[in-house]
């Protein structure tokens, strides 16, 4: 079983992170030290999700990187993989349709860029891009 904390309480994602025996990962959100709201991680919460091995998606939507670009997307990406790691830290764009997004899939590529301008590497780029949530999975998930 693969625990996403993404719509838990604070509460709940303290709880679950202290007893977690595997990773966890809470697959879109965002970082209060970034865009200060409810509804996005403080640090303490990055941490306790870096501890049990598993990844934070950053989510592309306004509140979540207060931005409306891939620029604001990358420089939550950076500000989390300094506090806790590039191995913790992935995508959450949130494309179901229930956020505005400001580009589509099609739109991967400024991430990508944006990315590279924040002085990520081309591994940790791919560590980013998906490989970091792979990784979780096969470590997660009954072959």
């Amino acid at each position: 079983m693969l625990i996403d904390l993404a719509h838990a309480s604070p509460q709940t994602i303290d709880d679950v992170t202290a007893i977690a025996t595997r990773p966890v990962v809470i697959s879109h959100t965002g970082v209060k030290a970034v865009c200060d709201n409810n509804r996005n991680l403080p640090d303490k919460q990055l941490l306790e999700v870096a501890k049990t091995g598993g990844v934070v998606g950053i989510g592309f939507w306004q509140t979540a990187t207060c931005g409306n670009d891939a620029t604001a997307i990358a420089a939550t990406i950076r500000y989390v993989a300094d506090k806790i790691g590039v191995d913790h830290v992935g995508l959450g764009s949130d494309f179901d349709g229930a956020v505005t997004t400001p580009f589509d899939a099609s739109g991967m590529v400024l991430v990508t860029e944006a990315l590279m301008k924040q002085g990520f590497s081309e591994e940790d780029i791919k560590k980013i891009m998906g490989e970091n949530d792979l990784r979780v999975l096969h470590e997660v998930l009954p072959e």
